[in-house]
């Protein structure tokens, strides 16, 4: 039996005690900083398909040594000490060193290391094909799916954040299909919203993040990400789908206006505020889904016995996971 811990098990180990833990992860961040004495130390996020925690990696240490070359979304063999600070789990690392996919394999913890959602890949594409039938108009229903042939299965893989929600493999494809059951519960409560409009710009409101983000284990900006963002790269692809799908011009500049102004509002990303009927739903639940994604997230990868999850800076508070007491 393996002595390698998940991040979960060195985190339900006793509060009072420094034990000692060897474990496997992935280097999802990895910021240098200086301290105020001068030095340079790694601030660094480390997790497996069950959480992560927060590090810091002083200059002087040999842990700063074998991870300051080190690129985001390396595989990490790691040991060191649990401590906290101010209740908040900050181990002590002692050693460190990168490894291969096939290592990880061979020592029975890369089935660990990836983080995906409770449902499967394919479940959630079923969901997605269903909302594509459900738009009636045939031309808005072929753009959507000129998309999905085009760039469906990365759409199926992507993360839909680096880290604020839904920020793991298939994690876009989760957002969207929770995204899009919410607004078919939702229509027949708002009939001045028209279905398929909010249908096709769910399902597209996202697409420009299979260009903004890369990295196989650990999602990073890329470079058209950081000079465009996702919100005018989505906007880009469902332009061209749109006019290759001869889509009229007012369906098309509706549909943009939604994947535009999707972010709610300009200093969160958006281009424009939501001004249609669709647009306003449509933000309203990428929000929803967003914070209820971080609950659900650390309801799943907080440890047994915590009271608390730690603080999450969307939600900008730490969440309440025991479950209500209703005897």
């Amino acid at each position: 039996m393996s002595d390698y811990k998940t991040v979960q098990e060195i985190k339900e180990i006793d509060v009072n005690i420094a034990a000692p833990f060897r474990c496997i992860l992935i280097l999802r961040r990895k910021t240098t900083k200086t301290a105020k004495n001068g030095n340079p130390f790694l601030s660094i996020e480390l997790g497996d398909g069950g959480g992560s925690f927060n590090a810091n990696c002083f200059g002087d240490s040999d842990v700063f040594k074998a991870l300051e070359p080190v690129a985001e979304g390396s595989i990490i063999r790691l040991s060191g000490k649990t401590e906290y600070y101010q209740e908040r789990f900050s181990p002590r690392l002692q050693a460190a060193e990168v490894i291969d996919a096939e290592e990880a394999e061979a020592e029975g913890m890369m089935a660990n290391l990836i983080e995906t959602p409770p449902e499967s890949e394919a479940e959630l594409w079923a969901h997605i094909l269903e909302g594509v039938e459900a738009i009636e108009h045939p031309q808005l229903k072929e753009t959507v799916q000129r998309v999905l042939d085009e760039l469906g299965e990365r759409f199926r893989k992507c993360p839909a954040a680096v880290s604020m929600h839904h920020a793991y493999y298939n994690g876009l494809l989760e957002h969207t299909t929770h995204m899009l059951r919410a607004c078919r519960a939702l229509l027949p409560l708002y009939p001045e919203v028209d279905a398929d409009l909010s249908i096709a710009g769910i399902i597209l409101h996202d697409m420009g993040k299979l260009e903004e983000y890369e990295g196989e284990f650990a999602a990073k900006v890329s470079r058209i990400g950081i000079l465009q963002g996702h919100v005018v790269i989505g906007f880009r692809i469902a332009r061209k789908a749109a006019i290759q799908s001869k889509l009229n011009a007012d369906l098309t500049e509706r549909l943009e206006h939604i994947i535009l102004s999707h972010q709610g509002e300009k200093e969160w990303g958006a281009a424009a505020m939501a001004a249609t009927p669709e647009a306003v739903f449509v933000s309203m639940v990428d929000n929803l889904d967003a914070k209820m994604g971080m609950v659900q997230r650390v309801l799943r990868n907080t440890p047994k016995g915590e009271e608390f999850s730690d603080r999450l800076m969307g939600l900008q508070t730490r969440v309440l996971v025991t479950p209500p007491d209703k005897s």
